[in-house]
């Protein structure tokens, strides 16, 4: 038992990484979310409003230290302290210009999707992405597809930055950070952590990044990407 590696803090995406296809969550992760976070700090960090992520640290059992909406917002109930950073004025913005294009965010009349965000627009998938684009480039803003939803954001907030002023809270390193997504939001994420895994279902531009990809997808992908860095595989 002495020989087994110490393991390294965790983060990890949601939507697609935790879920399988339909964005239903893998039962089976959960226990390995409690074990991991019983030794080492676990960060939920995903493109989903700060309610989100939080409530799913509460059921599941572990602390709450998040990222949410692509780094715009970070939260560590350790250390109390809560960060916002983005432009949600000129989201705001690019929402007006969009609607009176004629386009809707797709969500119906009921937005949850963006509800309680605070830094940055989701619009959904369905919806025409080239005005979109173009509405936001004028706000000095930029669309990142995340395969669940096109995120208008801040082009300098990203999960890597919120990982970083994460751990900063914490007082741990963030390249000390073992990292596992799906997508491209996750990038940046993966490049400030010593190892990073996609799973399968991963795009292309997280798993041209990432340090490994797994042979199963989704929760299948997780529970074999912190198998292997349990077992110290780098």
């Amino acid at each position: 038992m002495d020989d087994l590696p110490t393991l390294p803090p965790l983060a990890v995406d949601i939507d697609g990484t935790l879920t399988d296809d339909e964005r239903r969550l893998d039962h089976r992760v959960l226990p390995l979310l409690r074990e991991w976070a019983e030794s080492t700090p676990v960060v939920v960090a995903t493109g989903k409003a700060l309610p989100y992520p939080v409530a799913l640290c509460e059921f599941v059992g572990v602390p709450t230290t998040v990222v949410a909406e692509n780094g715009g917002a970070a939260y560590v109930a350790r250390t109390d302290e809560l960060r916002y950073t983005g432009d949600r004025e000129a989201a705001d913005a690019v929402a007006e210009e969009y609607a009176a294009a004629g386009h809707s965010l797709g969500w119906g009349g009921v937005d949850l999707a963006n509800r309680w965000r605070e830094t940055e627009l989701a619009v959904s998938r369905d919806q025409p992405l080239e005005p979109l684009r173009e509405a936001a480039t004028r706000h000095g803003l930029e669309v990142v597809d995340t395969g669940f939803a096109y995120h208008v954001k801040s082009p300098d907030v990203d999960k890597g930055k919120g990982l970083a002023a994460v751990a900063d809270s914490l007082g741990i390193e963030v390249g000390s950070f073992a990292a596992v997504g799906d997508s491209a939001n996750d990038v940046a994420m993966f490049e400030r952590a010593s190892v990073s895994y996609a799973v399968a279902n991963a795009d292309s531009s997280a798993r041209a990044v990432a340090d490994h990809v797994t042979e199963g997808s989704y929760g299948d992908g997780f529970i074999e990407a912190i198998e292997r860095i349990r077992a110290g595989v780098d």
